[in-house]
């Protein structure tokens, strides 16, 4: 056994390394003290006394047996109700009539979830995921119980996709609470639920839903297939298996979205996407996805026809402002001030007469310092938060244009574009037009309106070519595809009655029952 706990821990490759397959894959042997051995020494009993047993008798088979859990992983309440309490209470059989293994399981135990195993590698895998193990003397098989216990908060309201009508539950850390959510909402038994494992170390269940009469079998396959090939030592969220199997890890641009919203969930899967859930995750991660998934939200569902559509030009309108306005406000300085009205250039020239700094270290700096200031409000407690984001900019804007670091006109800029960037829904999408409005800024401070016209082209040329496990970025706009044009504007619900070719999906039709919150 010291050999093998040699191996364990200090394998070369990543395959020798893989924990579990370093579980030897022995049948239990008939003797209940070897095979307790073999468990202990696998888990490092006594130093490791996480690893929890009971001795007992069974009276209906009148055999010594040994329940063995791992504490903090399995549920105590739970194995005293339904395994130690019926196996302590069964009566005896009588005589030539000795209930079996699966008699027991299957007549003996209250609890739903049990299987019966055969070897060390099964048992060492449900132990840590939770089940309790029961050997029994005499017996080569165990009794595997379903008996998970891990901690979890309860299901509170979202925290970052909030909206004023619609449901207001969000994920939790819990795999098996969010399926509940999920099929809260979509009451569907073509719901599937497959479950694949990440991480060789510590694997970690990944759950892989979609509805079987609408997603593409193909897509569903590329998705296990990345997870498949996923190498590392352990993948503990999903926020880490996200960068792990998308397929251009450098870019800008997300191809996996996250969501916490179940109704979004279940909205994604009507339309022929593929969830993935994990435990330690209170999220869900969408995939495919296009540009329309992070640009809508779950609210234009909700509100009515012409509310959900006034709120989608105003998001529009925010984008390129929170993209462009800074760029184009150093581009008029710079290189095109006769497009500026004669009384604002003077007035602009008069308050910039004591700035020392360039136009671009002016927009440099007041940029930087509201990033900072964005970050320093997401790490401070939060009560005390937004109370930074919104004093620091009065003091500090406030205070730049008094000591003439920068231009009145200068912090109005920035201000509508920092708010302009919060009117964005989707995290990863206001991440990435944080980040390119800086190239917009280099692009105008070098070539004007030409500059930016040129990073614009670039930018949408890129955008084009791109996909998400096989969907254009910008389908079905581009390239264009049949769909319920539920694109830069919706039409009303009645008449959103195609899904968007783009993702294969087995039915292109849906009924006007099914919802789109945020497809």
């Amino acid at each position: 056994m010291s050999d093998f706990l040699k191996r364990l821990f200090s394998g070369d490759s990543a395959e020798d390394r893989s924990a579990l397959n370093q579980v030897p894959n022995d049948p239990f042997s008939d003797r209940l003290e070897d095979n307790v051995k073999q468990l202990e020494d696998l888990f490092l009993y006594p130093a490791n006394d996480a690893l929890k047993s009971r001795a007992l008798s069974i009276p209906s088979i009148n055999r010594r047996a040994r329940v063995l859990f791992i504490a903090g992983a399995a549920d105590t309440e739970k194995i005293n109700d339904h395994i130690i309490r019926p196996l302590l209470a069964s009566q005896p059989a009588e005589e030539g009539k000795e209930p079996s293994v699966d008699d027991i399981k299957d007549n003996t135990l209250t609890i739903t979830g049990s299987e019966t195993i055969a070897d060390f590698r099964e048992a060492v895998r449900r132990l840590i995921n939770g089940s309790t193990v029961i050997l029994i003397d005499g017996e080569k098989n165990a009794i595997a119980a379903d008996t998970a216990g891990f901690e979890k908060r309860s299901v509170s309201e979202p925290t970052r996709e909030i909206v004023i009508k619609g449901p207001n539950n969000a994920f939790v850390e819990a795999t098996d609470v969010n399926q509940s959510l999920i099929r809260r909402q979509l009451k569907d038994h073509r719901l599937v639920s497959e479950t694949v494992t990440v991480g060789k170390e510590s694997p970690q269940n990944v759950s892989v839903l979609y509805l079987d009469n609408i997603v593409d079998k193909t897509l569903v396959q590329n998705v296990k297939d990345r997870i498949a090939r996923v190498d590392k030592d352990a993948v503990l969220t999903l926020s880490a298996l996200e960068e792990l199997i998308e397929e251009r890890p450098y870019s800008l641009f997300p191809s996996i979205m996250t969501t916490e919203r179940p109704d979004r969930t279940s909205s994604f899967l009507l339309e022929g996407h593929v969830v993935l859930l994990m435990d330690n995750s209170p999220e869900a991660l969408i995939a495919p996805i296009t540009f329309w998934s992070l640009f809508h939200t779950a609210e234009d569902q909700f509100l009515r026809w012409a509310y959900g559509n006034f709120a989608r030009i105003m998001r529009l309108i925010a984008l390129f402002t929170a993209l462009l306005v800074p760029a184009i406000y150093l581009a008029v300085i710079t290189f095109h001030p006769e497009m500026i009205p004669t009384d604002l250039l003077l007035a602009i020239a008069g308050t910039r007469e004591r700035v020392p700094f360039p136009s671009l270290m002016e927009l440099l700096l007041m940029e930087i310092t509201f990033e900072i200031l964005r970050e320093a409000g997401v790490r401070v407690p939060t009560p005390l938060g937004t109370t930074i984001g919104i004093v620091g900019a009065l003091i500090l804007g406030q205070a730049a244009v008094q000591a003439n670091l920068v231009s009145p006109l200068l912090v109005v800029v920035i201000a509508i574009t920092g708010l302009s960037s919060f009117a964005l829904p989707d995290l990863g999408l206001s991440v990435m037009v944080r980040i390119l409005r800086f190239g917009f800024i280099l692009a105008a401070f070098l070539l004007g309106f030409i500059g930016i016209a040129l990073a614009f082209a670039a930018l949408l040329a890129y955008a084009a070519s791109i996909k998400s496990f096989g969907v254009p970025f910008f389908s079905p706009l581009s390239p264009h595809m049949p769909s319920s044009r539920d694109l830069f504007l919706r039409p009303i619900s009645r008449k959103q009655n195609l899904r968007p070719q783009s993702l294969s999906p087995q039915e292109s039709k849906r009924t006007e029952q099914e919802g789109g919150a945020g497809s």
